[in-house]
């Protein structure tokens, strides 16, 4: 499990953590957030394994879900926001738009390097 806040130079990673806002927001918990504050943007992201005939739906309703989330967090920090759904079927069934939104994930990265990690999670 990752540490709940982790920073490191002008980025702030918060995992699992509730945005306080003035306005009231019912859905305030993405999984991840990522803040930098020197490129001002913050990323929601938010992963799902539903059955495999909701997956665009699921997509769909991340996108939504935190909507007003971030329009608070626009508000509040003067950030640009993203939303970033990471939906997989729960026998792997992926939306077209997966790889491009794995891709818009702040860092240095991979598709096959997160394939990787999975494979070793669950096998070692």
């Amino acid at each position: 499990m990752p540490k709940p806040v982790y920073e490191e130079g002008d980025v702030t990673v918060l995992w699992n953590q509730a945005v306080h806002t003035e306005r009231e927001v019912t859905e305030n918990r993405p999984d991840i957030i990522i803040k930098n504050k020197k490129e001002k943007t913050c990323t929601l992201i938010d992963v799902a394994i539903p059955t495999n005939r909701n997956v665009v739906q699921k997509e769909a309703e991340k996108k939504l879900k935190y909507k007003s989330l971030c329009i608070e967090i626009q508000r509040m920090w003067n950030l640009k926001y993203t939303i970033i759904p990471v939906i997989i079927g729960a026998t792997g069934i992926v939306t077209r738009s997966l790889k491009k939104n794995l891709e818009a994930v702040p860092g240095i990265h991979s598709i096959d390097s997160h394939k990787r990690q999975l494979y070793l999670e669950h096998h070692t």
